[in-house]
């Protein structure tokens, strides 16, 4: 399971805060999220501070939003080592 609760909301950004499991069905839950983001013309950014763990799509999908300019931050290093290991 993925809890994703907003931290902040304004015209131009939208915030979000990531809990859980970021697998299977999350992984499309995240994506909708971003895609309105991106359909409304606004920045968006992504606390995983408690994201524990992501499957191989939803560190795809990290990775993506990464190239789309969505900021990540408090990032765990298991996180951060996934997303490395897909891009080699």
């Amino acid at each position: 399971m993925l809890k994703i609760s907003i931290i902040s909301d304004s015209d131009q950004a939208i915030a979000y805060h990531l809990e859980g499991r970021l697998v299977g069905p999350w992984v499309n839950e995240l994506r909708r999220i971003g895609d309105e983001a991106f359909a409304q013309k606004k920045t968006l950014t992504l606390d995983l501070e408690g994201v524990r763990f992501a499957d191989h799509n939803g560190i795809a999908l990290l990775q993506e939003l990464s190239q789309r300019q969505v900021s990540q931050f408090n990032c765990s290093q298991f996180l951060i080592q996934q997303m490395k290991e897909l891009t080699r």
